[in-house]
C-alpha cells in the first residue's frame, strides 16, 4: 500500500520588542491568547523567548498553507496587542544567549540538567517537516535514502549567518549550536525498525533518556506519529519559502518510495560523504555548490536544484504541488535568508556605516518578512 504521505509543519518563533528589537519573555497572557484561539497548536518552547506552532494533519501543501498562514497570521495578531513581533529565524542577529532563560516545567528543567552548559546556549530555532509514512520497515528504508538530499535542504532554508552581533561567516550557524548537544546529526545507517528499536531501547533501559523524543537527529522516525520527521532545516522568514521546502521534502519521499515500486531505490552513500556536503550547506549555504557523488565534483547550487525538480516532477504532479517546488527557484534568484540578511546588513551599512542600525536593520527586515506572505 502507498503511504498517505500527509504533511505536517512545525516552527519555532523568536519574540521580538517591535521598539527595541530585542528579545523578550514571552508574556504568559500572550500565550494565554494564542491558546485560546489555535489550543494545542501552540506551545512554549524550551526558552522564555520562544514559541512553536503546529500545523494539523495536512493532506497535502494546499491545506498546509491554509493552516499555517492561520497559525502565523494569529501569533503576529495577537503579539502585536503587547507590542511584540514574531521572528521565523534560526538565530536572533544581536540577542545574547546570556540573557535568555528556561521556560519552567519539569520537562524543560530536566533538560537544562541533563545538558548542563550546553543547554543554555540553544538560542536557536528551526522548522521540521513531518511526512505520514505508515509502515515503519519502510519508513526506516527510506529514512537512509533520503539523507542525501538533507544538505540541499539545509542549503535552501539557511537563515542563522550572524550569532551575538557578528557574522559567523557560516551560513547556518544554528547547526554550529545544536551539533553541541548528543544524539544530533545525520542518522546512522539502519536496516530495519526492529533493529532502530533494538538500538532505542538499549538506550532507554540505562535510563540515559526516557524515550525516542531525545535522539534528535536531522532526520527521524518520529516517536510519536507515524512520520518521517525532516529536522535539519532553518527556520524561512517567508511563509511561501517555506511552503516550498516542505513541499520538496514531500515529493522526495514519494519519489523514493516510487523507486522502491519498481525494484530501485537511491544510493546509499556513508555518513561521511553526506556529511561533507552537510557542511558545505552549513558553511555556505547555496554559494559554493554541493559535491555530486555520481560525478564525483562539485556541482553549482542551480544545476543541483533544477535536477531536483526534474526529478520529483511526477511527484509533485501527482501530489498536488507542482507550483510550489518550481517556488524554490525563487529562494534560489532572491537568495536564503542568510544571503538576504546580509544584503540587508551591508546596503544599510553603506548609507550610514553605523554598524548597530545595520542589525537593527536587519532585524526590521525578518519582522516584515514574516507578514509579507500573510
Amino acid at each position: 500500500m502507498s503511504p498517505s504521505f500527509t504533511m505536517g509543519i512545525e516552527e519555532e518563533y523568536l519574540l521580538v520588542n517591535k521598539d527595541t528589537l530585542d528579545l523578550v519573555e514571552v508574556p504568559q497572557e500572550l500565550m494565554d491568547d494564542c491558546a485560546a484561539e489555535l489550543g494545542k497548536q501552540v506551545s512554549p518552547e524550551f526558552l522564555r523567548c520562544q514559541v512553536e506552532v503546529g500545523t494539523g494533519i495536512c493532506a497535502g501543501i494546499s491545506e498546509a498553507r491554509e493552516d499555517l498562514k492561520r497559525l502565523r497570521s494569529t501569533v503576529a495578531r495577537i503579539a502585536g496587542r503587547y507590542g511584540l513581533a514574531p521572528l521565523a529565524v534560526s538565530c536572533h542577529p544581536t540577542a545574547s544567549w546570556k540573557d535568555q532563560h528556561h521556560t519552567e516545567g519539569e520537562r524543560y528543567t530536566a533538560l537544562q540538567h541533563d545538558l548542563a552548559a550546553v543547554a543554555s546556549r540553544l538560542l536557536i530555532s528551526g522548522m521540521h517537516v513531518h511526512i505520514g509514512i505508515e509502515n515503519n520497515d519502510l519508513r526506516i528504508d527510506l529514512m537512509s535514502q533520503f539523507t542525501y538530499f538533507l544538505p540541499h535542504l539545509l542549503a535552501l532554508s539557511a537563515s542563522s549567518p550572524y550569532w551575538q552581533g557578528e557574522d559567523t561567516g557560516l551560513a547556518s550557524y544554528r547547526l554550529t549550536i545544536f551539533d553541541n548537544i548528543p544524539r544530533t546529526g545525520l542518522p546512522p545507517h539502519i536496516n530495519d525498525h526492529s533493529e532502530f528499536r533494538r538500538s532505542v531501547d538499549t538506550i532507554i533501559a540505562t535510563g540515559a533518556i526516557e524515550d525516542a523524543t531525545k535522539i534528535w537527529w536531522d532526520l527521524r522516525p518520529s516517536d510519536r506519529f507515524p512520520t518521517l520527521e525532516t529536522r535539519i532545516c532553518d527556520n524561512s522568514p517567508r511563509l511561501e519559502h517555506a511552503l516550498s521546502i516542505a513541499a520538496l521534502v514531500q515529493c522526495l519521499l514519494r519519489m523514493l518510495w516510487r523507486l522502491r515500486t519498481m525494484n530501485q531505490r537511491w544510493r546509499y552513500y556513508d555518513a561521511f560523504l553526506v556529511g561533507e556536503n552537510r557542511w558545505r550547506a552549513q558553511r555556505y549555504g547555496m554559494d559554493e555548490g554541493l559535491i555530486d557523488f555520481g560525478r564525483g565534483q562539485v556541482e553549482p547550487f542551480p544545476n543541483l536544484l533544477e535536477e531536483l525538480i526534474e526529478l520529483v516532477a511526477e511527484d509533485a504532479d501527482f501530489l498536488g504541488c507542482p507550483n510550489e517546488v518550481q517556488a524554490a527557484r525563487d529562494i534560489l534568484d532572491k537568495g536564503n535568508s542568510a544571503s538576504r540578511q546580509r544584503a540587508v546588513h551591508a546596503a544599510e551599512l553603506e548609507k550610514t556605516a553605523d554598524k548597530d542600525r545595520a542589525m537593527a536593520a536587519v532585524v526590521i527586515s525578518l519582522i516584515e518578512e514574516f507578514s509579507a506572505d500573510l
